[in-house]
């Protein structure tokens, strides 16, 4: 049976989330599906797919954040519901949006988490405080979960009572990655390991690159990313000793002809939802090596490549996994990525 999905986000301009969002959306509408998109305010960076409709509610501006309180919160949610059901929507989803969304009634609004919280604020003073507001926003509500891990996470960990709580996958194609790789990029090794992520405090490059010095492997790493920590990494590059061996190219709108050419990637963060960029590079039939943090490595890294998940503070055996895949790298097919195809992904949404 056909539905009208909508899908509410504050904006388009972003990382993984936006970006999912957006193919789930368009997956959607391309098997018949009413698709709309309703962003909060006009932001938008990514690429739109052609023929899904986008339309800008408009309810964040300078006003609404400066009288930021749950009045305004409730008008503004009364304004996205007008529109939603204007729209007669069958299906609702809330992308971190949640602070407003939660405001709304829907007979079948679900709040789509992307996020491991727990993992986020594992150390935080705010953690109790954080985890109250999330109780608030999601109990007695229907959740969809990007990853076994954060589904469990919410039960377990934060305490979450949900009327209704399911994983399901972010839903990925391989032929638009796979002409990604097409675009001509200048590569800085004919054999590299690579880390792709923004440059902050939570994708831990000092953990990589402390890691890589061990390993004592002689095949360069290329880091490609943009944020606040860049002085930190390019002072401990240096300290290190590993001037000749680290290379940084900075934020690249396509990466993917870089993931395809690598011998593997390398990913070191301390919380995730459902890394992307694990997938992405699995589409490509690129190996990975991963910390085992919460949440999404371990449903990602089966099979062969379970032996390249390793412990979260465990340096030595990155190391290892570092060097294990120098020299024996795995070899990836359809079997690593499956679960992850749009065709087994989107029937899941369809059910909703």
């Amino acid at each position: 049976m056909l539905k009208r999905f909508a899908f509410v986000i504050s904006d388009l301009y972003g990382g993984g989330a936006e970006k999912s969002l957006l193919y789930t959306a368009d997956a959607l509408r391309q098997r018949g599906h009413t698709v709309r998109v309703f962003t909060l305010r006009e932001r938008i960076e990514h690429r739109i797919p052609e023929g899904l409709d986008i339309v800008n509610l408009a309810v964040v501006n300078h006003f609404t954040k400066a009288f930021n309180t749950v009045w305004v919160e409730k008008w503004q949610a009364k304004q996205i519901a007008k529109s939603v059901n204007d729209y007669q929507a069958d299906v609702v989803l809330s992308c971190s949006c949640d602070r407003i969304t939660r405001h709304m009634q829907h007979p079948n609004l679900y709040f789509w988490v992307k996020g491991d919280t727990s993992a986020q604020f594992r150390h935080s003073a705010k953690r109790e405080k954080k985890f109250a507001k999330q109780r608030t926003y999601y109990n007695g509500r229907k959740i969809i979960a990007v990853s076994r891990g954060v589904e469990q996470n919410l039960l377990n960990v934060i305490g979450i009572r949900p009327a209704h709580i399911q994983t399901i996958y972010n839903p990925y194609e391989r032929q638009p990655f796979l002409e990604m790789t097409k675009e001509e990029v200048s590569l800085p090794f004919d054999e590299y390991f690579l880390h792709v992520g923004a440059f902050t405090h939570v994708k831990r490059q000092d953990r990589l690159l402390r890691a890589y010095a061990r390993s004592g492997v002689e095949t360069p790493l290329v880091l490609l990313g943009k944020g606040g920590t860049e002085g930190e990494i390019k002072q401990l590059i240096t300290d290190l000793g590993l001037e000749d061996k680290v290379t940084m190219l900075g934020y690249r709108t396509n990466p993917y002809p870089f993931i395809q050419q690598a011998k593997a990637l390398i990913l070191t963060s301390d919380a995730e939802g459902l890394p992307r960029v694990l997938i992405e590079a699995l589409l490509l039939h690129t190996p990975v090596i991963s910390v085992d943090c919460p949440s999404g490595p371990r449903e990602i890294l089966t099979g062969e490549l379970a032996d390249f998940l390793v412990g979260q503070e465990d340096e030595q055996g990155l190391a290892d996994a570092i060097s294990q895949m120098d020299q024996s790298p795995v070899k990836i097919d359809e079997r690593y990525y499956q679960q992850f195809l749009t065709e087994n992904v989107i029937p899941q949404f369809e059910a909703l």
